[in-house]
């Protein structure tokens, strides 16, 4: 063991640790569940140190021995080497201050062993004094949060692209199949199944767009700001420095916030965000909705498709097999949407120059993030890329609904057609079966009306084909 000391008291760290005395101090005060800080954001944080190590070293405020060992420590840290030693639970009090001081300790113990020292020697190389010169956690967190939030989003927006695609796919596929559209559940007129893909892949391009603005909303930094965004101990000169560096380390386009001050206190972007998510998650639940009606049954359902079988669905009905993908995305979007009412309320409860809530926001938005990239991935692969569309069944359907009655309205009248659908659901015959029989129209006349393309577009179906028989 070894002792460490803080100006509340003393402590006893295991020799081997590499955090500190107040990683384990937060530790012990914070330890309310066994989430820690997600790996992209230690990646981040490591990152950020790194390019503030650099401006330090820049302007002469760090020896070269000591930047050598810190930076390298960086690296380690940030390819996941010290994970293990990151232990301060993601929920923890202080703005952030008890994560970046966790990572202050690890990079600086790593860095004093990497000089041939034991651990605890803060002589050689302190963790406020080196490793956190020139910072504040009140800049260096939400950098990081910043950091690791358009990381994930970039990942996100390809993995959304990509499920995008796969509907665009399908959506040429089954491009002329003719099936019931159904509004509130209820049967309505002729689509193809080809649109139905096409609305989705719609929704999908949509929350594209916006994942792609989002990420410019989360841009501009305030490293530097320090405490409160006024910049106090921060050499003015470090600013650029540390920002250009950090966009080199990270590949990332990173930019100084306009107002410093501002940027501290308030962390509205984040809310933004996390409502771009929302939104993701909405249109995931809606189309994992159609997708588990459309292709419920397989004999007394909808059936209309056909969703790649993945696993075993019940432990006592045999045969079963259950939209298990589906489900897994709309549990995930419930998830997100539970998380955005706490990234908001809580970006609305910070106070004057800070909001303490960070850690949450954190947490949650990055956590979020995470699981829509991997859902997406998911339900691409082992949903929409292997789903068929049943296209007798489609037929079936159709031929068995009146939705098709609507494309006689502009010819025969509302109240009219209303009567004959009553009449063919009141007898189970076809709609078309008793439009002949009235003499309303010959057969080869309904075959030009309901040709699909005739009734899945604008104008009135058939007319470009009946207009001089109908003079």
């Amino acid at each position: 063991m070894r002792i460490e000391r803080d100006s509340i008291g003393e402590k006893s760290i295991p020799s081997d640790a590499y955090y500190g005395i107040h990683a384990l101090r937060a530790r012990e005060n914070f330890c309310v569940s066994a989430a820690l800080p997600h790996r992209e954001l230690i990646w981040a944080m490591a990152m950020v140190k790194k390019a503030c190590t650099w401006a330090n070293t820049k302007l002469g405020l760090l020896s070269e021995q000591k930047a050598k060992a810190i930076l390298s420590a960086c690296d380690e840290v940030a390819k996941g080497m010290f994970d293990s030693e990151v232990i301060v639970p993601a929920l923890s009090g202080g703005a952030g201050t008890s994560i970046n001081m966790n990572i202050n300790e690890v990079i600086a113990n790593r860095a004093i062993e990497l000089l041939g020292f034991e651990k605890g020697r803060y002589d050689i190389i302190h963790p406020v004094e080196d490793v956190n010169m020139s910072q504040s956690t009140n800049d260096v967190f939400p950098t990081a949060v910043k950091v690791a939030v358009i990381k994930l989003l970039k990942e996100l927006a390809h993995e959304v692209a990509l499920l995008q695609g796969e509907f665009q796919k399908k959506e040429k596929e089954y491009a002329k199949i003719l099936k019931v559209g159904r509004t509130e559940m209820q049967d309505a007129v002729p689509v193809t199944a080809g649109q139905e893909f096409s609305a989705w892949a719609e929704a999908l391009n949509r929350d594209w767009w916006r994942i792609n603005k989002a990420e410019e909303r989360v841009r501009q930094i305030n490293l530097g700001g320090t405490a409160v965004g006024t910049g106090l101990n921060c050499p003015k000169a470090f600013i650029s420095i540390a920002i250009e560096k950090l966009r080199e380390f990270t590949g990332l386009p990173l930019a100084k916030a306009e107002n410093l001050f501002e940027a501290t206190q308030n962390t509205d972007t984040f809310s933004e965000v996390s409502g771009f998510l929302k939104t993701l998650a909405a249109d995931l639940i809606k189309i994992a909705s159609d997708l588990r009606f459309l292709s419920s049954g397989p004999r007394a359902g909808i059936g209309e498709l056909i969703l790649p079988q993945v696993q075993v669905g019940s432990s006592i009905m045999p045969g079963k097999v259950n939209p298990v993908i589906p489900e897994m995305v709309t549990q995930v979007g419930i998830k997100v949407i539970a998380s955005d009412i706490a990234v908001s309320y809580a970006c609305s409860l910070g106070n004057l120059e800070l909001n303490p809530f960070v850690p949450l926001i954190a947490h949650e938005l990055i956590g979020s993030l995470k699981l829509l990239k991997e859902t997406c991935r998911i339900f691409r692969e082992k949903c929409v890329a292997g789903i068929f569309v049943d296209i007798a069944r489609c037929k079936e359907l159709l031929d068995r609904s009146c939705s098709v009655i609507t494309a006689f309205s502009p010819y025969l009248g509302y109240e009219t057609c209303a009567e004959i659908y009553k009449e063919a659901v009141r007898t189970g015959r076809k709609v078309e079966d008793l439009l002949i029989e009235k003499g309303y129209f010959s057969k080869q006349q309904i075959e030009k009306i309901t040709l699909p393309e005739e009734l899945t577009t604008p104008g009135f179906a058939g007319i470009k084909y009946l207009k001089e028989e109908l003079k």
